[in-house]
């Protein structure tokens, strides 16, 4: 009997009694309506009918029968690191650092458990990972993961204040820091792929991607928690705006909406599987690329330049560079003609 096989049977030993017990729950429902006992009928077929364990479903499940991650539980945990980073913009203000540090160790102590856990539920996507063999050895190398991850907490801050310092350094209709802290959607997208990025590179599965997705979801920024991303990061208004799993971004780079950082095209090893090679865009150091621009494939964008809006780039660009679209020809057309 093969493993796919062996959980199909397993499955179905246990939808049989969960089944009984959900007949036994509707069982009681008697009513001389037809409406109410077609109702019931419907219930208990359709229910009979996806409790039933597809091969498909079975072979996109991790072979560990456990727990999987909780999305609102990250959603917790981004939470909680926002207010250790922030700690007076998202939590109530403490002028006494004493007070200010039992708050942050309260949130921090749950910050970990929460970790831990999640940690430990993601690890079951690593097929390869030796530690996946035993609970004991999951919940240790989450354990692991959870402190390494605290330990980058102080550098995730530095970088997200110097990110706050560059959106109010370009933006004049930022009044002040706490509107771009408040409002922005950029520092949103940025404080999800801050954090997800870390965790990304110490080679946690799943989690990063929920985080960012979060944000992509709420801010329609997507980044790919792989993508590398310096200090200084803008985007202003955020909407549209896209980056690649494999993007590389200097320090003080300016994006604006609707700005896609991607590949051109894919690689395929012999069997036709898409090979995850570096395929996108690398932006070095202070260069602006205005709304809309599509900057696609492994090429580099030099430092100092500028990208304006609505433009296609699939070439590398030298540093000190100005990019911008051909201006539209005017004229004047008689008798019809230009129709």
């Amino acid at each position: 009997m093969t493993n796919v096989e062996g959980r199909l049977h397993l499955g179905k030993t246990q939808i049989n009694l969960v089944f009984r017990s959900i007949c036994t729950t509707f069982a009681p429902i008697k009513t001389n309506k037809v409406m109410d006992k077609k109702t019931n009928e419907t219930l208990l077929k359709n229910v009979e009918q996806l409790s039933k364990l597809t091969e498909q479903e079975v072979k996109m499940m991790p072979a560990i029968e456990a727990p999987l991650p909780s999305v609102e539980q990250v959603k917790q945990i981004v939470a909680l690191a926002k207010n250790i980073i922030f700690p007076d913009f998202f939590n109530k203000r403490q002028s006494d650092e004493t007070i200010r540090s039992y708050y942050i160790g309260v949130h921090m102590e749950e910050l970990y458990g929460l970790l831990v856990k999640q940690i430990a539920h993601g690890l079951q996507f690593c097929e390869d990972c030796e530690v996946t063999t035993s609970k004991a050895k999951v919940y240790a190398e989450a354990e692991k993961l959870a402190l390494e991850f605290i330990n980058e907490l102080p550098e995730i801050k530095r970088l997200l204040y110097t990110d706050a310092q560059a959106m109010f350094d370009n933006d004049p209709a930022a009044p002040n820091y706490g509107e771009v802290i408040f409002c922005y959607p950029v520092m949103n997208a940025m404080t999800h792929y801050r954090i997800a990025h870390k965790l990304h590179e110490l080679k946690v599965p799943v989690i990063p991607r929920i985080i960012t997705e979060q944000a992509h979801s709420k801010t329609g920024i997507d980044i790919h928690p792989g993508a590398t991303i310096g200090e200084y990061f803008a985007i202003d208004h955020g909407t549209g705006v896209v980056i690649g799993e494999t993007c590389i971004i200097g320090n003080h780079v300016t994006l604006y909406q609707g700005v896609t950082l991607g590949a051109k095209s894919f690689k395929y090893d012999e069997n036709g599987n898409v090979l995850n090679v570096p395929r996108h865009p690398i932006i070095e150091d202070n260069v602006t690329v205005y709304s809309n621009a599509s900057i696609l494939g492994r090429i580099t964008i030099g430092h100092d330049s500028v990208i304006g809006g609505n433009i296609w780039v699939t070439h590398d660009v030298p540093p000190y560079s100005r990019i911008q679209q051909s201006k539209a020809v005017e004229g004047s057309f008689d008798g019809g003609l230009g129709i």
